[in-house]
């Protein structure tokens, strides 16, 4: 199955209004033929907030929030894939939740974040709760589509067990922190994840001076086939053809050669 994607690199909105920012890359992305648009971790947020002000402003699943992502993509006729603070009903921190939403606005899945990033001085764990199941993936007009957030990239069982559960395509929003060699990092792995799992890795990453940005398309190769240059905001638009996970998988059947017996 052939489609476009546009990863939506953008940065904390100038003002606190996210949705119209959503709504204006929906409706670039669109007008250059996309049917997928996938947006960087943290789109909920209009600016880096405090453990406090994130349980503020969690909402549930079918809240304000989501509800107009949702419409973004009922009006622009494109999938959506992004990511919300999900209120924790159990009265803890909110989930660092990620959403797919068909382009009739009607919510396809959601995976909360399991792996939090507690490391360079930043500690996910005060901020969002961690989930307690990885994504199953689901059937889309597009491929079977895997779901998974930023740090999960650096653990390979991640995308491991999306691709034995037959994922063409692993979506990866993501707010990449910037530090010494982690841009190396992020294009490594994304390109070790592909290359392993024999799919295509769709990663989009936050614009701005903290982060990597440098969003980008990788094949079952391992090839990047489109990228972000740098951190600016940018939309990266590819055409993606799941044909090639078949025909990867076939002339290197890296899956059925596994020896589980051995790994555990």
């Amino acid at each position: 199955m052939r489609f476009t994607v546009a990863l939506a690199q953008c940065a904390y909105p100038s003002d606190p209004d996210m949705l119209s920012q959503v709504d204006a890359w929906c409706e670039e992305a669109s007008a250059q033929g996309a049917d997928l648009v996938v947006f960087p971790e943290d789109l909920m947020s209009p600016r880096p907030l405090s453990p406090e002000e994130l349980c503020q402003i969690a909402e549930p699943l079918d809240g304000t929030f989501a509800r107009g992502v949702a419409a973004c993509a009922d009006r622009h006729g494109v999938w959506v894939a992004f990511t919300l603070y999900e209120r924790n009903d159990e009265g803890g921190q909110p989930y660092n939740t990620a959403v797919l939403v068909d382009d009739a606005g009607t919510i396809v899945a959601s995976y909360r974040k399991t792996h939090l990033y507690d490391a360079h001085g930043v500690h996910e764990s005060e901020r969002t709760g961690r989930g307690e199941a990885l994504f199953v993936p689901v059937d889309t007009p597009f491929g079977k589509m895997g779901l998974a957030i930023c740090y999960d990239l650096r653990f390979p069982e991640v995308a491991r067990a999306a691709a034995l559960a037959g994922a063409d395509v692993l979506l990866l929003p993501a707010a990449w922190h910037d530090g010494p060699e982690k841009a190396a990092h992020w294009e490594t792995l994304l390109r070790a994840r592909a290359i392993e799992n024999e799919l295509f890795v769709l990663a989009a990453g936050r614009a701005g001076e903290r982060y990597v940005g440098r969003s980008m398309v990788v094949d079952p190769l391992g090839r990047v086939r489109a990228r972000a240059p740098g951190k600016d905001e940018t939309l990266v638009i590819c055409s993606v053809d799941t044909a090639e996970v078949a025909k990867a998988r076939e002339a290197m059947p890296l899956l059925a050669h596994r020896r589980p017996e051995l790994y555990a």
